[in-house]
């Protein structure tokens, strides 16, 4: 079969394609926007790219396109697919049918901490000899590709996105995967071009929790208002909670403050179980998200000694606080958090591990809801732990980041275009100080940038 993908080069179309050609499907997608590292996946993988939405892209050869939930009315490949007749669905409806039926599927859920928790089951179900399938809206390293079928008779972990499905489809991709153990991490306001409310999100939660079966598992986290709002609405699942409570099932202690290393104490129906965990990562929130694969692991079979061990070689997925380099002594990280409670847990668990020097925060707000201006209220708090900001205003934004950068006073500074952004991070950066990019796009290669100009001051 011919499938043709418009959208492709998304992280959940992109990783759909990855399956499909895997199953032995001749695959084609088109993109407005071909970046790293989901472009290189597809080109190593023999998938042929068509940059740009075009009718042109669509032939009678093909037959099935899928489309990507980024594509509306009016985008000239839509209009073509309409008017030509091909049978075409969403992408979440393709994994649905071609790639879910007979798996053991896990969904990992929540607003933040979705593909590194994703990646961390993934890689304890690996670790215990699993072979799991996955599709993951990053590429764990452990890995080297964002999605695989496994073994047939492994579980199927999916990173389950709240986001709408398609232009034809406005529920939340998630209540497609009809998961028997669904892993709720978190629970706040974004998607604002979708959603109008927090209580509207809350209720496609609620249509994900109906989806899984009475014999499955719900993990939920705890101090998390909005999941128990959720639950409220009716739940007829069993449920553990993970988190630092003491009234939890799964909870954690950190034994150093930047998260590097925790205990993990499991009370079940058999007792306790507990074990340490001493890892690369830093941050409570990635603490969290471990406790929270370690719990669905732990549900599929996987022992909790042999899982805390397993932890100590996981890598980070790319754009995950992932170390791009080092020159002169001053370290580039990427991270992918946008939203301002992600930008916060990415700089607290940075500043925790930096022991010596500076930690420079340079952030894009490009996300839907930050050019609509949804959360900027909450930006000021998300930085407090950098000790300088580097804000870029990209196009598009429907809001003036001026005022906000004024109330922040000399540690902030606006640019509305990367060769001054770099020219300013680079004259202020230090030996021993660590930049940190955040953005959910590729930021005009501001990456590779700051590392070559750092490369030329020296």
């Amino acid at each position: 079969m011919h499938l043709h993908i418009i959208g492709i080069c998304g992280t959940f179309m992109g990783s759909l394609a990855l399956l499909a050609r895997e199953l032995g499907h001749q695959v084609s997608g088109s993109d407005a926007n071909v970046y790293p590292p989901m472009s290189i996946q597809l080109e190593q993988a023999g998938i042929t790219l068509m940059e740009g939405y075009r009718a042109e892209n669509l032939s009678a050869a093909i037959d099935m396109v899928v489309v990507g939930n980024a594509l509306s009315r009016g985008n000239p490949e839509v209009e073509e697919l309409l008017n030509s007749g091909l049978r075409y669905t969403s992408g979440a409806q393709w994994l649905a049918d071609h790639v879910l039926p007979n798996r053991q599927v896990i969904a990992v859920a929540g607003t933040h901490g979705k593909t590194t928790t994703a990646s961390l089951l993934a890689w304890l179900l690996e670790s215990a000899g699993q072979a799991p399938g996955f599709l993951i809206g990053g590429v764990p390293r452990n890995f080297g590709v964002s999605a695989r079928l496994g073994s047939p008779k492994a579980p199927f972990v999916v990173e389950a996105d709240e986001y709408d499905t398609a232009f034809f489809d406005k529920r939340s991709k998630f209540v497609h995967y009809r998961p028997t153990i669904a892993v709720l991490n978190n629970l706040e306001f974004d998607h604002a071009d979708i959603f109008p409310d927090l209580a509207a999100i809350e209720r496609q939660f609620h249509h994900l929790v109906r989806t899984v079966p009475s014999k499955g598992q719900l993990l939920i986290a705890d101090q998390q208002p909005a999941l128990e709002r959720v639950l409220e609405m009716g739940a007829w699942t069993p449920v553990e909670r993970f988190g630092c409570l003491a009234t939890s099932e799964w909870q954690l202690s950190l034994e150093r403050s930047d998260g590097s290393r925790f205990q993990v104490l499991y009370r079940g129906v058999n007792g306790e179980e507990d074990g340490v965990v001493e890892w690369s990562l830093t941050g409570e929130h990635n603490a969290r998200n471990a406790l929270a694969a370690l719990a669905a692991a732990h549900r599929c079979g996987v022992d909790l000694p042999r899982a805390c061990a397993a932890l100590s070689r996981f890598q980070t997925p790319r754009r995950r606080q992932e170390v791009l380099g080092e020159v002169g002594g001053v370290q580039v990280i990427d991270d992918f958090a946008h939203h301002p409670t992600a930008i916060a847990a990415t700089l607290q668990g940075l500043r925790a591990a930096t022991t010596k020097g500076r930690l420079l925060a340079v952030i894009e707000p490009r996300s839907n809801t930050m050019r609509l201006g949804a959360l900027r209220e909450q930006l000021n708090d998300s930085v407090a732990e950098a000790d300088a900001v580097f804000w870029f205003q990209p196009e598009g934004l429907d809001w003036s980041m001026e005022t906000l950068v004024a109330e922040q006073g000399e540690c902030a500074q606006l640019f509305s275009t990367i060769e001054s952004l770099v020219e300013a991070v680079v004259t202020q950066a230090s030996p021993q100080d660590r930049i940190v990019v955040m953005s959910n796009g590729g930021f005009e290669g501001v990456h590779e940038r700051l590392l070559t100009a750092l490369a030329v001051k020296e």
